[in-house]
């Protein structure tokens, strides 16, 4: 039985994002200089649909991978004004000395209600749903760990589940799979093109999706803050020989580039009612700044 609600309609979320997870081209920003954002993939709904509509300054938005992000901005390759990751560890591979947490997230496994696999997902349910994915007429697209902390935290929700349903298979070797990967704002979309039965995802871009999930216990969701310790007996080896600890998914975001424009898109950023509205969790003591915060950040 799944318990998400599907919200907003998809084809009007499509409809709307003709720019979304790409840079946004000069012509779309009129005369005045933009404020660059390197957002993390799964941010990009709130960002363009939330965020955007409240700022009198125009936004240019790249939404990636956080790893691939933090990988560009830590070569030097490129240097946006801000940087809003999916994983504050992250930001231990940039030259910064702050950051700020603004929201946190969980994991759910979201499902196409037409086709047979989604409903083969909806029926198992939160107590069984690890066992639908081990089939092998259930289609799961998931994201690349190397480049998102969605993809690794896909891998963490698979070890906490065996250990948490007690299961007689190892469901990290079970069932992940190099086929099942896709780019992180594409994941969803893969239902539209039925290209997918099911999908590891954050629970804000199912709601802002519209769709269909099944819950996950907090012993897996990585959603609970009181289990960190728990989450933590898990890690990742991400490619430059980093290794990722599980812990509850915060989002954390950074100003490398100072102005006034820049300052109050931050603000905006991590203080927007938009993120609620979006399927994120704002906990009471969000936003929370880490590090030698400037005195120009509130």
């Amino acid at each position: 039985m799944a318990d998400g609600t599907p919200t907003p309609d998809r084809r009007e979320f499509f409809a709307g994002l003709a720019c979304a997870g790409c840079v946004v081209p000069s012509g779309c920003l009129g005369n005045e200089q933009p404020v660059t954002l390197f957002a993390a993939g799964s941010l990009n709904d709130a960002v363009e649909r939330g965020l955007r509509p409240a700022l009198d300054t125009p936004l240019q938005v790249t939404a990636r991978g956080s790893a691939e992000l933090a990988r560009l901005v830590a070569e030097g390759s490129r240097t946006p004004d801000l940087l809003s990751l999916a994983d504050p560890v992250l930001f231990d591979r940039i030259d910064t000395a702050w950051y700020t947490e603004f929201a946190t997230n969980e994991l759910v496994v979201a499902y196409d209600p037409d086709g047979a696999g989604g409903r083969r997902v909806a029926d198992a349910g939160r107590e069984a749903w690890y066992e639908a994915l081990l089939a092998d007429d259930v289609r799961l697209g998931r994201t690349d760990p190397d480049l998102d902390p969605l993809g690794y935290r896909t891998l963490f929700a698979f070890d906490l589940a065996t250990d948490h349903y007690d299961t007689d298979r190892d469901l990290r070797r079970a069932i992940p799979a190099r086929e099942q990967i896709y780019p992180e704002t594409q994941l969803l979309g893969q239902f539209e093109t039925g290209s997918i039965d099911a999908a590891v995802t954050y629970r804000s871009m199912a709601v802002g999706r519209g769709y269909n999930y099944v819950s996950l216990p907090a012993a897996v969701n990585l959603g609970e803050p009181a289990l960190a310790d728990r989450y933590a007996e898990t890690s990742y080896e991400l490619p430059d020989g980093t290794v990722v600890a599980g812990d509850a998914i915060s989002y954390a975001a950074t100003v490398l580039r100072s102005s006034p424009a820049t300052r109050d898109v931050f603000t905006r950023h991590v203080e927007g009612a938009y993120l609620t509205e979006h399927g994120f969790t704002v906990p009471d003591d969000y936003p929370r700044h880490r590090g030698d915060v400037p005195d120009t950040i509130d």
